[in-house]
């Protein structure tokens, strides 16, 4: 029989989380900076989204900034004040994620991260699909405390990994869960569902044109015209639904 998975939607805004909501997801990671991969979010951002998920399940991003996983001190102390304020503020769990500069899972740094966030759960995120060995990785992650690993299994998208999330699924063993991430769609949710995984993790996103009717030409926010200031990707609840349609006998 296939695992019927938990929901988390990866929310980039606050409409994201109102969308979240209404498309009755059990979960809602809040980060900001698509572009980048997913940042920090702000202080309000964290205050307003507890209040407008009631008693859903809020998880916050903790990454200091886009890049590589490999922190400074200085930025390993403001992830450190981040856990605290996102705890402080209603927060059900964060997302981190720490490696070394050889690709492997930074387990004592990760520790101290998870001793700090206590008694709230820690999502090891995609950081571990950058590490040299996933199976490695995996134990290291679950010697420093964290309830979860967030993957795609190693590739771009979790569809194309699907034989390395059943491996990882059948690894963890119930000792930790393993949430597939990245690309996942109400056509192949069952699919990746199907691989024993505890979580899909999504942001069932639609891109929405901006209502600005004066729109100045050459000149780009971002530095270049990869991402247009005239677009905005929220979450869509009508696509939540469909995913989570999906998992439903």
């Amino acid at each position: 029989m296939m695992n019927h998975p938990e929901t988390e939607v990866c929310a980039y805004t606050l409409a994201s989380c109102e969308a979240a909501r209404e498309g009755r997801a059990s979960r809602i990671e809040l980060c900001t900076s698509a572009a980048e991969g997913g940042t920090t979010p702000s202080a309000a951002a964290i205050e307003m989204a507890r209040n407008i998920i009631g008693g859903m399940e809020l998880c916050v991003l903790i990454r200091p900034r886009g890049g590589d996983f490999l922190y400074s001190d200085l930025e390993f102390e403001q992830m450190q004040r981040d856990i605290r304020f996102a705890r402080e503020h209603g927060a059900d769990g964060v997302s981190l994620g720490l490696l070394t500069a050889d690709g492997t899972v930074d387990l004592p740094r990760t520790a101290q991260l998870v001793a700090v966030a206590a008694p709230m759960g820690v999502t090891f995120h995609r950081a571990f699909d950058m590490t040299r060995d996933l199976s490695e990785a995996l134990e290291a992650v679950l010697a420093a405390g964290c309830r979860r690993i967030l993957t795609s299994g190693g590739r771009n998208t979790a569809p194309e990994a699907v034989e390395t999330l059943k491996a990882l699924a059948e690894q963890a063993a119930g000792r930790l869960e393993i949430m597939a991430g990245s690309g996942i769609r109400p056509e192949n949710a069952r699919m990746v569902a199907a691989t024993g995984v505890d979580a899909l993790h999504f942001s069932a996103r639609r891109n929405r044109p901006s209502d600005m009717r004066y729109r100045k030409a050459g000149i780009f926010m971002g530095g270049s015209g990869l991402v247009s200031e005239y677009d905005r990707c929220e979450t869509d609840p009508d696509t939540v639904r469909a995913i989570i349609k999906q998992l439903i006998p």
